[in-house]
């Protein structure tokens, strides 16, 4: 298959939307670099919320992110050019330690560049796994020049942290996993910032069973990707304030098509039921699990007549807080 082509910077680009096989090749590649995450039940969450839950959990994946399945996956699809000369991302959190373990386990040099307000356990999460660090500006526009110059100079590989074919396409083997083990599932539910987990979560789900439903989870103050799906017009947040970090950025084109295509819903969670429900999974499961992956089960909580009776499976993302700024 072709590779995909992007120049993000200058925001054009022509768009291979991933498949299933697709997929399948990424999980074929990466298998054995990767933890094959559980999924953990829990009764008394099961009769809580009236229905049978199905945690997929990518909390225990490496890095504590489903974002080493991508990440791994865009690093083991270069060529040996571009492996020399290194990858570089602009990341605040799991995408940037994903990539950083990823680049040294093939022996890649990996440029970051972060936020320098990102959280203290994810910078020393970078940093740990040995990648080269530069901090800029806490703004998009800061995170795209810095990176755009770094680039310049190195001659690195960008890995996108969402809108990258290959990288899609890793994270999309979490749900690969999941309907390997739960084949009977009547809904899968991951969460939407860029849009990455989710366009791998749908275009495996869909082309497993297409009867399966798919529905994005997203907190109510950014809910950028609920705006764009109901209107049909991609539309960006505005400096969205949320407990859901890893749920700030908004979709790309290449995800909002993916997501328009095979998303059957996406319902949005206010702030103290993503808390709740994250502090629920951590007393009733003994899992640490972060707000972001929480809202999964958030939009269980405020919708149940959707999902009374049903049989879903919840795409727990991740699992890294930083317990010096928990939101209570």
């Amino acid at each position: 298959m072709a590779s995909p082509y992007f120049i993000i910077f200058e925001k054009t680009f022509s768009m291979i939307i991933p498949e299933l096989a697709d997929i399948r090749d990424a999980y074929s590649r990466i298998k054995p670099f990767i933890h094959h995450t559980p999924v953990l039940t829990s009764q008394q969450l099961n009769e809580l919320f009236n229905c049978e839950l199905f945690f997929k959990c990518e909390n225990f994946q490496k890095v504590g992110a489903f974002k080493f399945r991508g990440a791994t996956n865009a690093v083991m699809s270069l060529s040996s050019e571009e492996k020399l000369r290194g990858v570089i991302t602009h990341s605040s959190g799991n995408h940037a330690a994903a990539l950083a373990l990823a680049a040294r386990m093939n022996g890649i040099k990996a440029n970051i560049v972060m936020p320098e307000n990102a959280p203290f356990v994810k910078k020393n999460a970078v940093a740990g796994y040995g990648a080269e660090i530069t901090f800029c500006k806490p703004t998009l526009h800061d995170r795209e020049d810095t990176t755009r110059q770094i680039m310049e100079k190195t001659g690195a590989t960008l890995i996108h942290p969402y809108d990258n074919f290959n990288v899609i396409c890793g994270q999309g083997t979490s749900a690969l996993e999941l309907l390997m083990e739960k084949e009977d599932l009547e809904i899968v539910i991951a969460p939407i910032g860029g849009g990455g987990l989710m366009s791998g979560t749908s275009t495996c789900t869909k082309g497993i069973n297409k009867n399966i439903q798919v529905i994005g989870a997203e907190p109510k103050n950014a809910n950028d990707a609920f705006i764009s799906f109901t209107t049909g017009i991609l539309t960006p947040s505005v400096n969205p304030v949320t407990c859901a970090d890893g749920l700030l950025t908004s979709l790309s084109e290449l995800t909002f098509s993916v997501i328009r295509k095979n998303v059957d819903n996406i319902l949005t969670a206010k702030e103290d039921s993503i808390i709740e429900c994250m502090l629920l999974v951590w007393e009733r499961m003994k899992i640490i699990i972060e707000p972001s992956s929480a809202t999964v089960l958030a939009i269980v909580k405020e919708n149940p007549g959707l999902f009374r009776g049903k049989k879903i499976g919840l795409i727990i993302s991740g699992g890294n807080v930083d317990f010096r700024k928990l939101p209570f």
